[in-house]
């Protein structure tokens, strides 16, 4: 199905590429070796693998909440459930425990994540309580590290294309921060907002960014994903025709393809009726290179 993705010039074509009427699409990672796309839906505990040039989707089921994944090898992801890290095979389906992190917080669990540039395997939890949730760092020696506490709904990440800024989203606050990274290290210092989107009715969710320094925004209850260049100003805007765009990442030979999650939980039934097409997944062409979806490297 086509669409015309309203915006700023230049016009580029909106694709909806797979029905999969997902309750809560997240996490997409492209395998560039397999050209394959992987995503999650939360609700749904599946963790989906999808094949852009046969149309193919496939899942499995992870028996419960799985907030994101990271490529971690061949024939293998991590992925961040309710509370634990976990390895995936995705040959087999067999899913092998790392470490249960946050159990003694049963109003958490955890959302979004990735891997950084140089292996390490970042993720963020999720409150009802406010200023209850906190962003961790997996090593591939196997160490846990607590970065940042004090959030509410952890969000989209991403690193600067010259590795400098470390980018982090509270979907409660409706903020993106931006901070200094130290890629040896992976230490984070100097948060500051780089995006503040309070004056919206909408939230920033999962992000990634492109060659050029730009970051694209996927805005719940937004129907849109946002770009906004290395300053945090707002150059382009892509409308779809779903309320709650989730995430996005680039894909594709050259990297040019953006596929965009999108999430049906929580819509009333005129709305489902009015955007039949929420929970599926969507893929925009456009004329920039974006940054590849980084490998886990893990020791075990």
């Amino acid at each position: 199905m086509l669409f015309l993705a309203i915006m700023n010039k230049p016009q580029y074509q909106l694709n909806n590429v797979l029905a999969s009427r997902a309750r809560l699409g997240e996490s997409p990672v492209w395998d560039a070796t397999q050209k394959l796309l992987y995503w999650v839906d939360i609700y749904n505990y599946r963790v989906h693998q999808f094949n852009r040039a046969t149309g193919h989707n496939s899942f499995f089921d992870v028996g419960d909440v799985v907030g994101c994944i990271g490529l971690a090898g061949a024939n293998r992801l991590i992925m961040a459930q309710r509370d634990r890290l976990a390895f995936l095979n995705t040959q087999t389906g067999d899913i092998t425990p790392i470490i249960q992190v946050e159990a003694d917080k049963p109003n958490n669990r955890f959302n979004d994540g990735k891997c950084d540039p140089q292996g390490r395997f970042w993720f963020g939890s999720m409150s009802q309580e406010k200023s209850q949730a906190s962003l961790y760092r997996y090593d591939p020696d196997n160490s846990l590290h607590l970065m940042e506490t004090g959030l509410t709904v952890t969000n989209g990440m991403g690193w600067s294309s010259n590795g400098k800024t470390f980018y982090l989203t509270d979907s409660d606050q409706q903020k993106i921060f931006a901070y200094d990274f130290d890629s040896q290290s992976g230490k984070i210092s100097n948060r500051r907002i780089f995006v503040d989107l309070t004056h919206e009715s909408f939230f920033p969710d999962g992000l990634t960014v492109d060659s050029e320094g730009n970051i694209w925004s996927a805005m719940w209850e937004g129907g849109c994903v946002i770009r906004f260049d290395s300053t945090g100003k707002e150059v382009l805007r892509i409308r779809l025709p779903v309320k709650s765009p989730t995430n996005c990442t680039f894909a594709g030979e050259d990297l040019k393809l953006l596929y965009i999650t999108t999430a049906s939980v929580g819509l009333s039934q005129a709305e489902i009726d009015k955007s039949v097409s929420s929970g599926d997944l969507f893929e925009v062409q456009t004329d920039i290179v974006g940054l590849p979806s980084y490998h886990f490297q893990s020791s075990i």
